[in-house]
């Protein structure tokens, strides 16, 4: 049975370190501290069916953290749909502390859990908001990026963040690499190349902006 302890600064630095991603110390303390909440919460919560924490440092936060290598998030408006233990959003707000955050999840616990970490961890401009997404608009328009890495339906995803009511200007999807053709159908959105995701065979992000056309 693993450890439910949080992984070691070395540790985390080292898996940090194959994604090419750089922290703090203050950072990777709230890494350690957030991993903590989530274990303890996962218990009664079942925030992540993945138990092992390195397993979580890597699929959770390494994943997350590696969209800012691959476009600048640096003073954006981000929303994360369906955020479930709030990833992808919390891992980059922790990278990209000057981002404004909103964490979108219908399940009323694991909204109590999100508000938790962010009050635990110091962090501000973050905003929990309990709804289906397709409840919303303006409350969190304008998006310069709607992340979302556990979407089952992509379609009426697509076609809501493509409303002017939300007013995104880009997405990023986390996908598996088999997933991506069945994305690129969906109309009103250029694409660009997936990127392979690291320490991942099949695992990419894929980023769309509206089409003007």
């Amino acid at each position: 049975m693993p450890s439910l302890l949080a992984p070691s600064e070395s540790t985390i630095r080292k898996a940090l370190g194959e994604f090419q991603i750089d922290a703090d110390a203050a950072q990777i303390g709230q890494i350690q501290e957030y991993m903590k909440l989530l274990l303890a919460w996962n218990e009664k919560v079942n925030l992540t069916a993945i138990r092992d924490p390195l397993d979580i440092l890597y699929r959770h936060f390494c994943e997350s953290m590696f969209l800012s290598k691959v476009t600048d998030l640096s003073k954006c408006r981000l929303a994360d749909i369906g955020t479930g233990g709030g990833f992808p959003g919390l891992p980059l707000k922790i990278l990209v502390p000057e981002t404004e955050l909103f964490l979108v999840d219908s399940n009323v616990k694991k909204a109590t859990f999100l508000a938790e970490v962010v009050r635990a961890l110091g962090l501000s401009n973050v905003h929990v908001l309990v709804s289906r997404y397709d409840e919303l608009g303006e409350e969190i328009a304008p998006v310069d990026f709607l992340l979302a890495r556990a979407l089952g339906e992509f379609g009426p995803f697509l076609h809501w963040a493509g409303g002017q009511d939300v007013d995104a200007r880009q997405v990023a999807l986390w996908l598996g690499a088999g997933d991506v053709k069945e994305v690129e159908k969906n109309e009103g959105w250029r694409w660009n190349e997936p990127i392979a995701v690291p320490q991942s065979l099949r695992r990419v992000i894929l980023l769309g902006s509206r089409s003007t056309s």
